[in-house]
């Protein structure tokens, strides 16, 4: 899988996650038999930035640590043949990382790869609307981040 990473912010912290996002697309894939040459974008923004956009397309006027939008949901944004494996865009903010990893007792590492799999089964079409849905999404999670990125500090 190929993932162009981004990085709108002054913080550079974020530059380090590019191999444990590899293995965990590359984990996603076999898990959910996924076997096509798939290409997406990661992008680091401030809570400002995701501020921004969580009210913009989701309606909700505050931040969050997380929002996906996926290409093959609309199959009138994919333009030419080649593109039709383009999963879509993770955008993740930087500070959650921080604040999230402090809150959750663990390294900012795992929370970062935490975001970026939960973005990637979003992508994917998973969801959390419901209990049942949360279930699986959740389960899935943890098989796929527990090999890559350990829960410890």
């Amino acid at each position: 899988m190929e993932i162009v990473m981004i990085n709108e912010t002054n913080d550079t912290s974020a530059d380090v996650y590019q191999s444990d996002f590899k293995q965990i697309a590359a984990r996603a894939c076999s898990i959910l038999h996924k076997d096509k040459p798939y290409t997406m974008s990661v992008i680091f923004v401030t809570p400002e930035k995701i501020h921004e956009i969580n009210a913009m397309y989701r309606h909700i006027d505050r931040p969050t640590d997380v929002i996906s939008f996926a290409m093959q949901d609309d199959m009138s944004n994919v333009l030419i043949e080649e593109e039709e494996e383009e999963l879509g865009d993770i955008f993740i903010n930087v500070q959650a990382i921080r604040d999230q990893a402090r809150e959750y007792g663990h390294s900012q590492r795992r929370e970062a790869c935490f975001l970026f799999c939960h973005g990637l089964l979003h992508l994917f079409g998973y969801d959390h609307m419901t209990p049942e849905d949360e279930k699986v999404m959740f389960a899935l999670q943890d098989e796929i981040l527990d090999e890559v990125a350990s829960r410890e500090v």
